[in-house]
């Protein structure tokens, strides 16, 4: 049967206007399954409200701001990441090299004009637009957002960069120039989610490639329910994180 929001009209959000309720998101009958709203506005204040709520936006150039809540959820339980044989020889290989280090924040604004830049399969342009590297340096700014980083003889190789509030993290978007880049800056970010009891990173939608690492669906409500827990643990200090090593090796699946 066709789900009933397929027909609901698209709430456009005026300026100060609130988000609707999650459960008035797109169905999966729908053009646009998960899609919320739509306005015009875009800022940290706006990102801060959504990410509590379980919002996030994703829109291209030449479109309004889109706003989404999908059901089912996309997210990487830190216990399950798969760090596969090869990932761990890629791992243990880099962290060998003179010179190599992961690290958080050092430089979030080449993270994510990085990765705004990185050639995708399948996509013409970037989701990255003006508008959301300013937002997102907003949320920075705040220390609400962060970028995980590799790092050899003072170049950025690979990162990426997400949003934590609390214990709730979200990650947004990679890029690399190297084998594996984006991969350990992941296993960066695992780690320490790992190492303070985090019970998910927020992936947003199912791809293959977050299937591949460990990723699952599990229900908006469940997704929901969770984030509300977590935004209210302590908020963890993520310059001074580091890879916890021997646990990730040793307690991955």
């Amino acid at each position: 049967m066709p789900d009933n929001a397929a027909a609901r009209k698209l709430t456009w959000l005026e300026p100060g206007e609130p988000f609707p309720p999650v459960r008035m998101a797109w169905g999966n009958g729908s053009p646009a399954p998960g899609l919320l709203a739509a306005g015009l506005e875009l800022n940290a204040d706006l990102l801060e409200t959504a990410y509590a709520s379980g919002i996030f936006p994703w829109f291209s150039t030449g479109q309004p701001v889109l706003w989404w809540s999908p059901d089912p959820r996309m997210v990487l339980a830190p216990q399950n990441f798969s760090l596969h044989r090869s990932l761990r020889q890629s791992l243990r290989r880099w962290l060998a090299q003179p010179g190599v280090e992961l690290v958080f924040d050092r430089d979030f604004a080449q993270v994510m004009a990085r990765c705004a830049a990185q050639p995708r399969e399948g996509q013409n342009g970037t989701w990255i637009v003006p508008s959301i590297v300013q937002a997102y340096t907003g949320l920075h700014q705040r220390g609400l957002a962060h970028s995980a980083e590799l790092w050899q003889d003072g170049q950025l190789l690979a990162g990426l960069y997400f949003v934590a509030m609390g214990h709730a993290l979200f990650g947004e978007s990679m890029f690399t120039s190297v084998r594996d880049g984006s991969k350990l800056a992941l296993c960066l970010l695992v780690s320490v989610a790992r190492h303070h009891g985090v019970p998910w990173i927020d992936c947003q939608q199912n791809t293959r490639h977050l299937a591949s690492l460990g990723a699952s669906e599990i229900p908006r409500q469940q997704f929901l329910t969770q984030l509300g827990h977590s935004v209210q643990r302590p908020a963890i200090d993520w310059r001074n994180e580091t890879l916890y090593w021997q646990a990730l090796m040793a307690n991955t699946p």
